[in-house]
């Protein structure tokens, strides 16, 4: 899962679980710059919902609060993209955000090499995560966003799991 700030491996609990709701896209957004400040180098990040739910405007957020200047658009065609950002210490790293929309198999994503990106050293941002379910590490956050009554309403759970 990587290591925290003080540089020490991270022991996780199996499951914590948080349910948050928000009312517009920018509110949606600002969760996801708060969420940001958990992640560090290895962490993956899975993303479910219908279309429309705000997987894309969450990725926008998480990136964001990671202090990412480029402009996040959905990699829906091409899979993957990645961003580089300066951590504190100005060592660049990565964000992967994979969108597994197209994907049609497992072994697409296994061909990917997909594994590579889940155990370096970035950070994983991945829409229709469920495409890659099988391959994805046992320590990871699992968000979940929800449209609900209204239109902008959005339910988001985020469930850390670990080991």
């Amino acid at each position: 899962m990587g290591e925290n700030r003080n540089g020490g491996e991270r022991v996780l609990p199996s499951s914590i679980v948080e349910t948050l709701k928000t009312f517009s896209e920018g509110e949606t957004i600002s969760l996801a710059r708060e969420f940001a400040r958990r992640l560090v180098a290895g962490d993956v990040v899975a993303l479910y919902g219908e279309l429309g739910a705000g997987k894309t405007q969450f990725v926008k957020g998480v990136c964001l609060g990671l202090g990412l200047v480029e402009v996040v658009t959905s990699p829906s065609f091409i899979i993957m993209n990645e961003y580089k950002y300066a951590r504190n210490g100005g060592e660049s790293l990565s964000v992967y955000h994979f969108d597994f929309y197209r994907i049609k198999s497992i072994s697409e994503v296994y061909d990917l090499g997909i594994e590579e990106y889940f155990y370096g050293k970035g950070i994983c941002l991945i829409e229709w995560a469920d495409a890659a379910r099988p391959l994805l590490p046992p320590s990871r956050y699992d968000i979940i966003l929800n449209i609900l009554s209204g239109g902008n309403e959005r339910e988001i759970r985020i469930e850390q799991l670990g080991s």
